[in-house]
């Protein structure tokens, strides 16, 4: 065989070969960070985006169709309303927000918290990779999209992750981590991102680029420098930590948030974790460093906000889902006792349903006086559970319902300092 006729073989097996390539696998460079977070929003990319071409294939469509569809109805459900609830209710917020327990929820963060600069998240899940969608095939592309949706789905519905599930969810997928789903987020609530940056923490305090394989890190996590749509640049930080006392006195994370000052925080369905001793130093961190801070009955208890707090309840209390029964907090039946609370129109939480929720916005103030909520009128019956429970105990007689007589507020009533807004 001549030398022509043996290169014109091997070119033509070569062409043959390409031609069975699936041809994300050959695709060029890969898209920025904030095209990628766009394309997995269901949102289009920019226009030289190499992410640009998938946008005409039957799944991506389908996908951006299911995701317009369910942020529709998010958006009317929910989020317009925590936008309103937070322009009428909530002032002076401050320029960092601790959401620990966050998991991969931005989702709320910046719904509760627009005007943050810097937002501190954690949780135990990974981080992940910034996902590289040039390298997956059509097939492999689809089936990612697909996975995504449904680690969305617990979230888009009820407002919380499934922690379980998630983990396995977010481990075990074409596209890992919390990072996509922070980039989702980012992108489904108008941000720009225009950074990400994988990094590690040591137990100083101080973190640095993956790429320097510092020894020992403490924890791992994710930066990402976004704007909003007038352009200010802000900054997220997700940390994958463990935040109880095996974890966190030595990781270095209360050392690198403490460098930050104090701030607002913000704990939503945390599995009641901060009412163990094994949760204290998360907890005294945050009621160290909040200047407000507000949180659903999974919380810290309400036990810790006796004195030097303004409290504002929102929603209504009902006491725990069954799976956390144990943790009930008597005194929240009397600070969301009727006449006291603020109503909400959307549900948050594990109550997840609207006339179920609640909220509580706790203000420092070191001039508010100790409250002393046993001596209030219970305002609100026991809760089903509750009443179930004592109903067994007492040989299966079910107790009679109590109405109480709304006892007459005064001037003297020590609750006029905590909940300074009522009349």
């Amino acid at each position: 065989m001549t030398r022509t006729r043996f290169t014109a073989s091997i070119l033509a097996l070569l062409l043959v070969g390409l031609a069975f390539v699936p041809r994300a696998a050959i695709a060029g460079p890969a898209a920025s960070a904030d095209d990628t977070a766009r394309f997995l929003a269901g949102m289009m990319p920019s226009t030289g985006s190499p992410l640009a071409t998938y946008t005409n294939d039957a799944f991506w469509k389908q996908h951006a169709r299911n995701f317009d569809e369910s942020w529709d109805v998010l958006e009317k459900r929910q989020l317009a309303k925590v936008r309103s609830l937070v322009a009428k209710n909530f002032s002076n917020p401050q320029h960092v927000l601790f959401y620990i327990f966050s998991g991969p929820d931005f989702l709320y963060a910046d719904a509760f918290f627009p005007s943050a600069d810097t937002y501190i998240m954690a949780g135990l899940e990974p981080p992940g990779q910034l996902p590289d969608l040039g390298k997956l095939s059509r097939p492999e592309l689809a089936g990612a999209l697909r996975e995504l949706r449904s680690s969305l789905n617990s979230v888009l519905s009820y407002s919380f992750f499934r922690t379980k599930s998630m983990r396995v969810e977010l481990n075990e997928g074409r596209i890992t981590g919390t990072l996509p789903i922070l980039m989702v987020f980012l992108a489904r609530s108008g941000k720009t991102i225009y950074d990400v940056s994988l990094f590690d923490l040591q137990n100083d305090g101080s973190i640095h680029p993956v790429e320097d394989k510092i020894a020992n890190p403490t924890a791992k996590g994710v930066k990402i420098i976004f704007s909003d749509d007038v352009g200010k640049k802000r900054t997220l930080y997700y940390f994958s930590t463990d935040v109880s006392e095996g974890g966190v006195q030595n990781s270095g994370f209360l050392k690198f948030c403490g460098k930050l000052g104090n701030g607002d925080s913000f704990v939503k369905s945390a599995s009641y974790l901060m009412h163990s001793d094994k949760f204290s130093t998360i907890r005294e961190f945050l009621l160290t460093h909040s200047v407000s801070l507000l949180q659903d009955d999974s919380g810290i208890p309400i036990r810790f906000f006796a004195k030097g707090w303004q409290l504002h309840p929102f929603g209504r209390y009902v006491g725990p889902i069954p799976l956390f029964a144990a943790q009930s907090q008597q005194t929240l039946y009397r600070v969301f006792g009727k006449g006291r609370a603020t109503p909400i129109d959307f549900g948050i939480g594990y109550r997840w349903k609207p006339m179920e929720s609640n909220l509580l916005l706790a203000v420092k103030d070191e001039t508010a006086m100790a409250f002393e909520p046993a001596k209030w009128p219970e305002s609100e019956p026991a809760s089903k559970p509750q009443r179930e429970a004592r109903a067994e105990k007492n040989d299966g007689k079910r107790e009679p319902r109590v109405h109480h007589k709304r006892k007459q507020r005064t001037v003297s009533n020590p609750i006029s300092k905590m909940f300074p807004y009522l009349p």
